[in-house]
């Protein structure tokens, strides 16, 4: 039960319980589609014209559409109702050190559009070079009316200010990508941390956590981040920079990461770390990628094979800390390892069952690259806007 705090609440009015039901409407429309109004009284308790009323306005905004008459034995034949694929686009951008994602989505998450740009190391830089993406993206389906622009980033977002504070692998501090974004598209933007946008994106799309309550997003890339779902409530903590796991201390005196800190879990078990560990102290010309190393390791490469059984075994370790702390039903583990998840799972299973003896009952989940979480997550950030957050199934 949440605490209610005397010294900064508001008193609930009836524009209030009116924004509540709405949202309740939208969210059964969403996930019971198609739905007749006598169905959406009966699932939300609601009176019968209070339902007409909202889904009246749903209707006249283009939320929502009617399709079919049902069938019943005697009386007036319902309508059908379902959400309008046709009337809502959101613009998804995935930023990552090295390359960016961009994404035109409708309501049902579907990509209409895609397309990729590298991500400038200076960020008014890169502002400059996303902009004109972002508008061209917007006029790619002119009959979609566009939402807002949902940007998911390896980093935490101040909750506050919303302004990025804390992002060591893009090498950007205390900057307002928000202000300068919906200045330039008329949109309203929306930041969040990659791992949470990816948490989001199961709680919105997925279907790995049927059940769960408690789910840990944690994304490997060039670094390690963790989005937290904890009683059905994804945790920012009061400023938003909770859940930096990747920053947590793993070897004592290790190697310096680039956040100030010492050791950090992500310095062993990131794609980073396994570029590291393949081609150990030898200088080369040019590094290999960790797609390269990917490769290399389906083709029997030993070098590439050990380089990726050591990260699992780093990957284990910091799992093991998670299980052991926090219990979750799930953890998501979402980046491009997944591809040879028959390598590197069995040795993440072992060493969190030799790490973690508490008994908790947590599953590690792969998640497929193809399903593009980052980017959903994005989609999610917008949508909730509008349906409000919704609980974990």
């Amino acid at each position: 039960m949440r605490k209610i705090d005397l010294t900064n609440f508001q008193v609930a009015t009836s524009e209030t319980a009116r924004h509540i039901n709405r949202r309740i409407v939208l969210n059964l429309i969403r996930s019971h589609q198609p739905i007749s109004r006598a169905d959406l009284a009966r699932h939300s308790g609601l009176q019968r014209s209070t339902v007409s009323v909202i889904t009246e306005q749903l209707i006249e905004e283009r939320w929502v559409t009617e399709g079919a008459n049902g069938h019943v034995p005697r009386g007036r034949r319902p309508r059908f109702l379902h959400l309008n694929k046709e009337r809502v686009g959101i613009i998804g951008v995935n930023i990552r050190p090295a390359m960016t994602t961009l994404a035109l989505a409708n309501l049902d998450g579907h990509f209409v559009a895609q397309e990729s740009l590298p991500t400038a190391q200076d960020p008014a830089e890169f502002i400059k070079d996303l902009v004109p993406r972002l508008l061209n993206l917007k006029k790619v389906r002119p009959e979609l009316t566009c939402e807002g622009i949902g940007v998911s980033l390896p980093g935490r977002v101040d909750l506050a200010s919303q302004r990025l504070v804390f992002a060591p692998n893009l090498d950007w501090s205390d900057f307002d990508l928000k202000t300068p974004l919906e200045e330039a598209t008329g949109l309203p933007v929306e930041l969040e941390n990659a791992a949470n946008a990816c948490a989001l994106s199961e709680i919105w799309f997925g279907r790995r956590s049927e059940g769960a309550q408690d789910l840990i997003a944690l994304t490997v890339a060039e670094g390690i981040g963790t989005g937290l779902v904890l009683n059905h409530q994804l945790v920012r903590g009061s400023t938003g920079v909770a859940g930096e796991f990747g920053h947590t201390t793993i070897v004592e005196n290790g190697l310096q990461c680039r956040c100030g800190n010492k050791g950090c879990w992500e310095l062993y078990a990131s794609n980073s770390a396994a570029v590291r560990y393949y081609t150990g102290s030898k200088q080369t010309a040019q590094k290999p990628s960790f797609d390269d190393i990917l490769r290399l390791a389906s083709q029997g490469d030993a070098k590439a094979i050990e380089a990726l059984n050591q990260m699992a075994h780093y990957l284990g370790v910091g799992i093991a800390m998670l299980v052991t702390g926090l219990a979750p039903d799930v953890i998501l583990v979402i980046g491009e390892i997944t591809r040879l998840w028959h390598q590197v799972g069995p040795i993440i299973t072992k060493t969190v069952s030799e790490r973690s003896l508490t008994h908790a009952n947590t599953r590690i989940v792969p998640t497929d690259p193809v399903s593009h979480p980052r980017l959903l997550g994005t989609i999610a950030l917008v949508l909730q806007q509008h349906f409000g957050a919704p609980l974990v199934a």
